[in-house]
């Protein structure tokens, strides 16, 4: 479905009364969505669940945006970022999510890869080394090499200055080098 810039602001503005046009916006956004949180989860079902929670957050505070349709997705991928990194708060289920990616490497994701058991293992890795980072530092690796935006774009999603992104993007890849070397060390095979 593409829309132009002036019909994407037309139809969040309906939206905000429109269940009709509520429905498109949700259509026209939610696979992107749900792609971001599946990549900072590494799970289908929590990350189906945290996308139905950002809906229902832009569902009720929808009437207090007011910008464009570049704006529109910051917002809506802001909305997304506090919502993953909420659900990670909760230690139970971050433990459990650790525990459950050590348990399962072929667990089911939308970044799924039939491959090899070494590349199994590296993707294993991967993930425990970006589960063990702060969700700051999730989030700009997320935005920045999985959704592939821009510095300028993800400190408008994160409400942060481009210099701070960078700094974070800086210390974030840092730390997760340290955290995959240890790991290739530490396992010797990799």
């Amino acid at each position: 479905m593409t829309v132009s810039e002036s019909e994407h602001v037309g139809l969040v503005q309906r939206a905000c009364s429109d269940p009709d046009a509520f429905a498109q916006l949700y259509l026209m956004h939610y696979d992107a969505v749900f792609r971001y949180c599946v990549r900072r989860l590494f799970d289908r079902h929590y990350a189906e669940d945290v996308t139905s929670t950002v809906f229902f957050k832009v569902m009720h505070n929808l009437g207090s945006f007011d910008g464009t349709a570049i704006d529109f997705r910051s917002w809506l991928l802001r909305i997304a970022t506090n919502a993953v990194n909420d659900h990670l708060r909760d230690a139970i289920r971050r433990t459990e999510t650790i525990k459950k990616v050590v348990r399962n490497p072929r667990a089911e994701s939308d970044i799924a890869i039939d491959c090899d058991q070494e590349l199994l293992e590296r993707k294993n890795m991967l993930k425990q080394a970006l589960l063990s980072l702060k969700p700051k530092y999730q989030t700009v690796i997320t935005l920045r090499f999985f959704e592939n935006m821009k510095l300028t774009e993800i400190a408008a999603c994160m409400g942060k200055k481009p210099s701070t992104v960078r700094c974070w993007l800086s210390r974030a890849t840092a730390k997760l080098r340290n955290k995959l070397d240890a790991a290739k060390n530490n396992s010797g095979a990799i």
